[in-house]
């Protein structure tokens, strides 16, 4: 497993390297001025050489290049034109509640998605594998900037019962995480139900029905255990989207997280700020694909083996 652990890292670092790389690589295929960009077209020659100087985009393309570089090794990505601030300070303040709100939006999925996705498989072809179907499908097709208003009309506005916005105890955590949950747990009982499926066709299920298993308990115990690892390669997938897909959902709900910082940076013109957000979110989703991968393998050892 050590092994097959430090050959998935190994691999792991250069690809973080390409990640950082490209992210510098973005201000200089914004076609244009980046710096005419973020202080407007009637700005004078001497801002636009001070702020030029002030991010170092007066210096050559490779001392710029390596600059980056270093300061990623330092964890200094630089100052906020905005917030005159650091950008990693920004980042650190605002990427737990991203991360909170990722974890449980994916709770939520799972909760939906494991106990629909088994009952449709024990059911194949009945009422309720296609009432499952209809729900994957459903939630599949509501996207986020719908399901969120349509969720603070009902709950917050109508029934009083969670908060409209902010990030102030469990309760304002609900809504943004059944509107990133919903969609994901659609996707996710199909999986689970075509997995189980496929393992109810297998010897191994049989033998334990033949033995006396009850049908119950040879599906959840058995059954279930290996549907669920090609499940998690999915999950893994998903649970970096899900940080991509926290951008619309923050910006609804005001949750303080790093999604909605991005799109204030954005639409302030705060290049550093966010060049640091867009590398964030790129190198957590490596990270997470490379847990997935070592889970994987601590699951299902044939993965270890094979790649020894």
């Amino acid at each position: 497993m050590a092994r097959y652990a430090l050959r998935r890292i190994a691999q792991a670092i250069p690809i973080a390297f390409l990640v950082a790389t490209l992210v510098f690589s973005l201000i200089h295929l914004i076609p244009g001025d980046p710096v005419e960009i973020m202080l407007g077209e009637g700005a004078q020659a001497a801002d636009l050489e001070a702020l030029r100087a002030r991010l170092g985009l007066d210096k050559p393309l490779g001392e710029q290049y390596f600059s980056f570089l270093r300061g990623l090794v330092r964890g200094d990505l630089g100052n906020s034109i905005h917030y005159q601030r650091p950008v990693t300070e920004l980042l650190l303040e605002s990427y737990p509640a991203t991360l909170e709100l990722a974890l449980a939006s994916m709770l939520v999925a799972l909760l939906l998605a494991v106990p629909l996705g088994l009952v449709a498989a024990a059911n194949r072809d009945g009422i309720l594998d296609h009432g499952s179907r209809l729900f994957a499908l459903t939630g599949v097709s509501m996207p986020n900037f719908w399901l969120g208003p349509m969720l603070i009309l009902a709950f917050s506005i109508h029934w009083n019962l969670f908060p409209v916005s902010g990030r102030e105890g469990w309760s304002s955590l609900v809504l943004p995480a059944i509107t990133l949950g919903t969609a994901l747990s659609g996707l996710l009982t199909r999986m689970v139900r075509s997995s189980v499926v496929e393992e109810l066709e297998k010897p191994y299920f049989r033998s334990a029905r033949a033995k006396g298993l009850a049908r119950n308990q040879a599906l959840i115990r058995h059954a279930l255990k290996n549907a669920l690892i090609p499940v998690l390669t999915v999950v893994g997938l998903q649970f970096g989207a899900l940080l991509t897909g926290a951008i619309i959902t923050e910006t609804i709900f005001s949750w303080p997280g790093l999604g909605r910082l991005l799109i204030q940076a954005i639409r302030l013109r705060d290049y550093p700020l966010v060049q640091g957000g867009i590398l964030v979110i790129a190198v957590t989703y490596v990270l997470v694909n490379l847990a997935t991968d070592l889970f994987y393998a601590v699951l299902d050892p044939r993965i270890r083996f094979r790649a020894d």
